[in-house]
């Protein structure tokens, strides 16, 4: 089987609100045809759509449909949030390898503030498996569960909160230069400190910004993409684990995540690491997920991920630039999608006032603690 370079040909998004007003599948076409029209393909050119769905979503299928699509040959609906969200682009892109289809869209809608919330229930709530044990004890949501590995790394390694307030402070500083972030005002140390907390040791600002909108990518060959409207971001690797069966108790070492077992991967598979890397988009649905992946991932040494923030090294003129666009915690939680948006705007070279430099390395990292992975984008070369 003669097998496909794929690469990113265009992006596309909605605004990111507190309240849409509009439904999944409105949003989802939005962003679909906007990376579409980026690209300069039509409906007609798809023949591969998919997406990854907890709570508030639209259907592959559906927003196929919507966009005038009677017919594709490949359109799965992955259950999860940011746990998959590498999966699925990898899946897309190992159809498109394969040339079981030509042009794919991956795309993720939701009213992840108006309507369904993570940790918000209205009506009896049950659950089975290893969470009926951790439910009579009220342990049932993800800020609990990080909030538990934030104590080890803090216990092990000797990390504090201001730690974390370096991350959110320096993602916040980035999202402010963003007009398409929620968030935009700066915050000090003393802001960070200031709000209540969620779950000790995480406060308001350790925790991603719940929003409303849409992403969506398209991926096709590189040697069609190079006759297309953008210049192509080339897919070169990707890697996941997803370990332990999934668990936030059962789990080795709370002070290292799933990355610390796909990043060895990722960088064998890509031939890259750290050091190559100009844009990291890393998963950051609290502060402590960019802590200890940035550590696995191996831009610093375990513990010294807070350090790496106060000095600079994750900002511009640093080492690397972390979440240039607010990230989750700053710009919008749209469950990691937003992060390949715009690791691929600033390889284009499009991202105004917050363009890095000579980027041509982008790591876009998703999921946390048990399960995820990363992935590594380039230039066209």
């Amino acid at each position: 089987m003669e097998l496909h370079q794929p690469a990113i040909v265009g992006i596309g998004r909605t605004n990111y609100t507190r309240s849409s007003g509009r439904t999944p599948l409105a949003m989802a076409a939005e962003a679909v045809r906007g990376a579409l029209a980026d690209a300069g393909l039509m409906s007609t050119d798809v023949d591969g759509i998919t997406c990854f769905q907890a709570g508030d979503s639209a259907s592959a299928l559906s927003v196929a449909y919507a966009i005038g699509c009677e017919d594709v040959g490949w359109c799965p609906d992955i259950s999860g949030g940011g746990n998959v969200v590498i999966s699925v682009v990898a899946n897309a892109r190992a159809i498109v390898a394969t040339g079981n289809s030509k042009t794919v869209v991956v795309n993720r809608s939701l009213n992840g503030r108006s309507r369904h919330r993570f940790g918000h229930a209205t009506e009896r709530f049950e659950v089975g498996g290893e969470m009926q044990f951790a439910a009579p004890h009220g342990y049932l949501v993800p800020p609990q569960w990080l909030a538990m590995w934030a104590r080890r790394h803090q216990h092990v390694y000797g990390s504090t909160c201001e730690d974390l307030g370096q991350i959110a402070i320096t993602q916040r500083q980035h999202a402010s230069a963003n007009e398409h972030a929620v968030a935009r005002q700066p915050i000090t140390m003393d802001d960070y400190l200031a709000p209540r907390w969620i779950n000790e040791p995480f406060r308001l600002y350790d925790c991603c910004l719940e929003v409303d909108g849409a992403a969506a990518i398209v991926i096709t060959t590189l040697e069609r993409a190079r006759h297309l409207a953008k210049p192509p971001v080339v897919i070169r690797g990707f890697a996941e684990s997803h370990a332990q069966g999934g668990s936030w108790e059962q789990w080795p070492d709370l002070t290292a995540m799933y990355s610390a077992r796909a990043a060895p991967k990722l960088w064998q598979r890509t031939g890259f690491s750290a050091r190559d890397v100009d844009v990291a988009c890393m998963y950051d649905c609290f502060t402590y997920t960019v802590m200890a992946t940035m550590e696995d991932y191996g831009f610093c040494p375990k513990g010294e991920a807070g350090p790496y923030f106060g000095e600079g090294r994750a900002t511009y003129g640093g080492d690397v630039v972390v979440n240039p666009h607010g990230g989750l915690l700053s710009e919008g939680y749209i469950h990691g999608m937003n992060h390949h948006f715009e690791a691929v705007l600033q390889l284009r070279g499009e991202a105004g006032v917050r363009q890095v430099d000579g980027a041509e390395i982008a790591l876009v990292t998703g999921g946390a603690g048990p399960f995820g992975g990363g992935t590594v984008y380039t230039v066209d070369t």
